[in-house]
């Protein structure tokens, strides 16, 4: 900002805190809740019939649904203040666990030869959570962070974190 004034300095300051007010007012919060969980929901369950059909749980699907979950708490949210990232964080998380469990089951399914929806109604939700959490290693909770760290990335746009 050479040969700039200070008026002139505190003009373009000005107009930056504007577009960050303009930015604010067009935030909707309320409508990113359940753009974030339908993502969630969404990539949960792709992940789920992906290994049923293949027999195969990759992990980095679950990577998708945080960048998927990311995506859509911004696009539908337009929100630049932390609690967006933090929502996109949340809801990431539990599009990973719900994806966990349906994987859980997905294989149980396979092994059992029996359809994915009966193996899930005759687990009920307390074993099905067992069953995850029984299966859970290592790399599950490496996929995980990186599920939260892209909703959390992605949620807001770039220039403003």
């Amino acid at each position: 900002m050479a040969g700039t004034t200070i008026d002139e300095a505190a003009t373009v300051e000005m107009s930056r805190e504007e577009a960050i007010a303009a930015l604010r007012s067009r935030q909707n919060f309320a409508a990113a809740i359940p753009a974030g969980l339908a993502a969630a929901v969404v990539g949960a369950v792709v992940w789920a019939l992906f290994t049923y059909l293949t027999g195969m749980a990759l992990g980095l699907i679950a990577v998708a649904i945080g960048a998927l979950v990311g995506w859509a708490v911004r696009r539908i949210g337009r929100g630049i203040d932390l609690r967006f990232g933090v929502l996109g964080a949340v809801c990431a998380a539990f599009g990973w666990a719900l994806g966990t469990v349906l994987c859980d089951v997905a294989f149980v399914a396979k092994d059992a030869g029996r359809p994915f929806l009966d193996v899930l109604a005759a687990l009920g939700g307390g074993e099905t959570i067992a069953l995850a959490f029984r299966t859970a290693d290592a790399m599950d909770l490496l996929f995980l962070a990186i599920a939260v760290w892209e909703g959390w990335k992605l949620s807001r746009p770039y220039g403003l974190r």
